[in-house]
């Protein structure tokens, strides 16, 4: 099993700055792209940023700009700087990556974190 936990949500005033940071843990032979997730009250969950295992990275129009995904392959762990939060941007944000648990056979599941919550106050 893999698991993933969040950390670092919390209240911010608008046009503050918060960093996330996500840890996998358990049955990992390597971890392909790993991303952030966030839902809204009342709204579906939306993809807001990417990173391969190569280091390319995909943003959310939304966020462009403002935020940042980064990675550390040597501690299973993925980063998503935010600067210039909106009141817009509250949510809670997930965790979410490809893992590889075996090579041979190969088999690969998705896991998700249980999220943290990003507040921003007008």
């Amino acid at each position: 099993q893999v698991q993933l936990v969040e950390s670092g949500g919390g209240l911010v005033q608008a046009g503050g700055s918060l960093r996330l940071s996500c840890a996998a843990s358990g049955s990992i032979f390597k971890i392909n792209a790993m991303g952030w997730y966030r839902q809204a009250p009342g709204k579906q969950r939306e993809l807001v940023a990417v990173i391969t295992s190569s280091d390319s990275t995909s943003y959310a129009d939304s966020v462009k700009g403002r935020f940042t995904i980064a990675r550390d392959n040597s501690e299973n762990t993925v980063f998503l700087q935010m600067n210039s939060l909106k009141p817009e941007d509250t949510a809670v944000y997930y965790c979410n990556a490809e893992v590889v648990v075996s090579a041979f056979p190969t088999y690969t599941m998705t896991s998700w974190g249980k999220g943290t919550l990003v507040t921003v106050s007008v």
